[in-house]
């Protein structure tokens, strides 16, 4: 398992930083779930939740697949 340190301000990463960023840590979120100490898995959800905040942020009108979408409640 690899251990997701602090990383980096997300405000100072470049578009190829954040997403290699979120898909190391795509990677090893269901090991960081299954084996990792708590301390890990709360490491783990906050830098999630700053690298996808971060994105969003960059990509406020990405393209949303209609695939992708359900009605409310499901």
């Amino acid at each position: 398992m690899i251990p997701v340190d602090e990383g980096h301000p997300t405000q100072e990463l470049s578009d190829e930083q954040l997403f290699d960023d979120l898909g190391q840590l795509y990677a090893t979120r269901l090991q960081t779930l299954r084996h990792g100490a708590d301390a890990a898995w709360q490491n783990s959800d906050r830098r999630m939740a700053e690298l996808e905040g971060e994105y969003l942020r960059r990509y406020p009108g990405r393209e949303v697949s209609p695939r992708r979408e359900r009605p409310p409640g499901d």
